[in-house]
């Protein structure tokens, strides 16, 4: 019984001890040291069952915002039943923008396929943490209208789903911080199952096989070595793209475009959400927004100056925060509905979709919201040959086109801007060191990063939790009848 006893004693320790090994770092040309923390709570999982995973990495060649110990922050993210697998640069002078950006792209490529480091990962609810960091997932920044895309059947009949949003900030930062925004162009959208509306489709927006992972989209991550946070975004098509009809319309009819002036009003929302949390986190209010392809689109929402008062939409959050941005970097998308091709589904979509609503098309672009030079600076990048030509009206190039009428309307009112073509070919976002370091430079110009030494530290709020109790964002204990945001079990929530 004794000898029984001491095996079981054995094996419990075994499994409390991490998992460890090497992977190879692209970036750094040598192999790292992993290792690998289990939850230590009821593990985080995504709606196929697959364990929802922090690659966290550590001992990096760039100043530390985040004041919490590394060992502290893992010990936090596993209680907040997440995997973590830490990867340890040892301080290489490599492990820094836009160098990084190669491991980036690399680890998510494996976490699309669903392993890394030998671990099973989710392949759409797994993230890049720089040291320092943390993340607040599953924050609701909009309550959907389901009769603007009216897909699926159910759905349409309901009181509508809650769009939500990631934010990954540093815990205890330094100093206060900004934030760089995206929206996904993988669609999150309520799925009718023989009747039921199910959550299958539901929090997609880190769905690595449509998104990042596929694309090799390593911008915004790598951003938080930078010194940012980052906020991904549910896209505010809550709708299978290329689904999704007006009401009255045929089956498809919206098809493979995003209509306003929902789309604003989400993206504007998303925007004064992250204001509003953020500030109890250290964030300093400053907020650059980026996005490629459908992604692009929504983000050019937020550049103009115009426009801005949407205090009588109800689904949105936080009225009183201002929606304007300091920055913006966009990819291939379409800012002027009326200029795509004319043989292009989103012009034939969008041109039914005007004469059947009696919309315009004005209102359908971001060009309408651009008024003075208050607009935000703009960076545009595309590659010339992305997408069919139509001598005629574009002989550029749709997206090249796009982007040189958005670019003329800044340049108008005085609003900076600058262009980035060329990277590569085809639909494609910047993947080279010198491509993304523009693109950095671009937003350091325009959002300044405080240098973390020698500066006052911010004072962030110590938030605890537990299944039974509610707090607010101060962390203060607050009644069911609390009517906001509360965080509950760690993760935050809007009490309606």
């Amino acid at each position: 019984m004794r000898i029984l006893l001491f095996l079981l004693s054995l094996l419990t320790a075994a499994s409390s001890f991490a998992a460890t090994g090497t992977w190879n770092s692209p970036a750094i040309g040598r192999a790292l040291k992993y290792t690998t923390s289990a939850a230590s709570v009821s593990a985080a999982k995504d709606a196929n069952g697959k364990l929802m995973t922090i690659i966290y990495l550590e001992n990096l060649g760039v100043a530390r915002v985040g004041t919490v110990s590394n060992a502290e922050n893992v010990k936090w993210l596993c209680s907040q039943g997440y995997q973590v697998i830490e990867l340890d640069y040892e301080d290489s002078e490599l492990a820094v923008l836009p160098t990084l950006n190669a491991d980036i792209i690399a680890i998510n490529k494996s976490l699309k396929e669903g392993s890394f480091c030998g671990s099973t990962c989710s392949p759409s609810r797994s993230y890049i943490l720089m040291e320092g960091y943390r993340i607040l997932r599953d924050i609701s920044y909009y309550h959907d209208d389901p009769t603007v895309y009216n897909f699926p059947d159910v759905y349409k009949d309901s009181d509508g789903d809650e769009l939500f949003l990631d934010l990954i900030y540093p815990a205890s930062p330094a100093v206060a911080i900004p934030v760089i925004i995206t929206f996904s162009y993988s669609n999150s959208y309520a799925t009718n199952s023989s009747g039921k509306l199910t959550n299958a489709n539901k929090h997609m927006r880190m769905n690595l096989y449509n998104f990042w992972g596929n694309f090799n989209d390593s911008f915004v991550e790598g951003a938080s070595a930078a010194g940012f946070a980052w906020v991904v975004c549910d896209h505010p098509k809550y709708c299978e793209w290329g689904q999704g009809r007006y009401t009255g319309g045929g089956n498809k009819s919206l098809g493979a475009i995003e209509v306003n002036p929902d789309t604003r009003r989400k993206v504007r929302s998303a925007i004064r959400t992250v204001r509003a949390l953020g500030r109890p986190l250290g964030l300093n209010g400053d907020v650059a927004v980026t996005g490629f392809s459908r992604a692009s689109t929504a983000a050019a929402l937020a550049v103009g100056d115009g426009d801005t008062n949407d205090t009588e939409d109800t689904r949105g959050r936080f009225y009183e925060e201002d929606c304007h941005v300091q920055c913006a970097l966009l990819g291939p998308g379409i800012f002027d509905y009326e200029h795509a091709l004319p043989a292009s589904n989103e012009y034939t979509r969008m041109n039914t979709f005007i004469k059947a609503t009696s919309s315009s098309w004005q209102e359908q672009g971001a060009l309408s919201t651009i008024k003075t030079s208050a607009s935000a600076p703009t960076l545009f990048y595309y590659n010339a040959d992305d997408y069919f030509k139509d001598n005629n009206k574009n002989p550029q190039g749709l997206y090249a086109t796009q982007a040189s009428l958005m670019k003329a309307a800044l340049d108008a009112v005085g609003a900076p801007t600058a262009t980035l073509t060329n990277y590569s070919s085809g639909h494609a976002v910047p993947q080279s060191a010198a491509a993304l370091q523009t693109m950095y430079d671009f937003l350091f110009e325009h959002i300044a990063v405080p240098d973390p030494t020698g500066i006052s530290a911010v004072t962030s709020s110590s938030v605890t939790s537990s299944s039974a109790v509610l707090y607010d964002l101060l962390g203060r204990r607050v009644t069911p009848s609390y009517k906001g945001f509360v965080i509950r079990n760690g993760r935050l929530h809007f009490n309606r």
